[in-house]
């Protein structure tokens, strides 16, 4: 599984009614930091497929879901768990940094009962 591509008009359906936490890359076309990242994610959405799912909102076009969660800087990562966004990372990271974070994520919902028996 690779990152998906999400829109104003799937934003809901890809990443609020998710049954598994989503990590949102808000980013542009012109933005260099987002072009760093974006190969990292590919990796991540590779390794973590089917625990959590990466996608990519391009802030430019998709003004609506960049207004509505107040994203000033890109690249700003937002993670999504049962609709609502859980943490926030402004600024492009290293793969460990964010190989950490979502590791973290993950226990958290496992220890809260997700994707198994609490």
């Amino acid at each position: 599984m690779s990152t998906i591509q999400v829109t104003d008009d799937t934003f809901t359906t890809e990443v609020l009614q998710s049954e598994v936490p989503v990590l949102v890359d808000f980013w542009a076309t012109w933005c260099g930091p987002c072009r760093m990242v974006a190969p990292i994610l590919e990796e991540l959405s590779e390794e973590y497929a089917g625990r959590i799912t990466i996608a990519k909102l391009d802030s430019d076009a998709n003004p609506a879901t960049t207004t509505r969660y107040d994203i000033v800087s890109i690249p700003t990562l937002v993670v999504f768990q049962h609709g609502e966004p859980v943490k926030s990372l402004v600024g492009a990271r290293p793969k460990r940094a964010l190989t950490e974070e979502i590791e973290t994520i993950l226990a958290a919902g496992a220890d809260h009962g997700q994707g198994g028996t609490a």
